[in-house]
């Protein structure tokens, strides 16, 4: 996959492409990432926003500079371009999911009051928000974006089923973790995760997975087809509450 960033601070993503899970993606030829700053496309001395016709507060990023680097990235392709913005579909795993299929991407990073209107109807595919709320630009939001999909390229992970088994992936949260030692301070792992019976640590993390999801997240079980046995599970635990 090629990466492509548009930002007026592409300094901020020096430190995130080069460490952790992002190096290493990159190492194993999975992912490339460039970022440029699309002042260098303005036409007018590099200046990249303006004051929004009809008044108000703040400066809006002209259209000129997006549009030409943009094109000018594309090349013969045709790149999703996802506009990071606060008014865009909210992002899931789904989405990631979506987006791991595709060969490459060019985000666009907004700062001052907002976007030309003629860069969302005109050049971008999508527009995606990581949450209900307002951040000085989009660079903090791409990058979340970002970790987000290339973990699910081919050969990134070390483990090919730890991405297919994540929270949200299976439509659940995902059940509790444990690891050495077995006691610790006083609390001890569920005696079904030291007792080698693997159907029986089956069961209890498919029952824990269901309760997790049920206490913390009981909006996406409204989502999932349900098997009779999760059905039936699930009536167990709320009848113990």
């Amino acid at each position: 996959m090629k990466i492509n960033v548009l930002s007026l601070f592409p300094a901020m993503f020096e430190g995130v492409f080069n460490q952790s899970m992002l190096k290493k993606a990159q190492e194993k030829n999975a992912v490339t990432f460039a970022v440029s700053d699309f002042r260098e496309f303005a036409d007018n001395k590099r200046q990249v926003d303006d004051y929004p016709f009809g008044g108000g507060a703040g400066m809006v990023l002209k259209p000129e500079p997006v549009f030409n680097a943009v094109e000018a990235l594309s090349g013969q392709g045709k790149p999703r371009v996802i506009l990071m913005c606060p008014q865009g579909e909210r992002f899931t795993q789904k989405k990631a999911e979506e987006l791991a299929q595709e060969e490459e991407l060019i985000f666009i990073c907004g700062h001052y009051e907002g976007y030309d209107e003629r860069i969302r109807e005109h050049l971008v595919t999508d527009e995606i928000s990581i949450g209900d709320f307002v951040l000085t630009g989009g660079e903090l939001a791409a990058m979340t974006v970002i970790d987000s999909v290339v973990r699910l390229l081919p050969g990134v992970l070390g483990n090919a089923d730890s991405p297919v088994k994540d929270s949200f992936s299976t439509g659940f949260l995902e059940h509790p973790q444990y690891t050495r030692p077995a006691e610790y301070r006083g609390w001890k792992v569920p005696d079904v995760l030291t007792s080698g019976n693997h159907g029986k640590v089956d069961q209890w993390r498919e029952e824990q997975t269901l309760k997790r999801t049920l206490e913390r997240r009981p909006d996406l079980l409204e989502k999932i087809d349900l098997t009779d046995e999760q059905k039936k599970i699930l009536d167990d635990l709320k009848n113990r509450k």
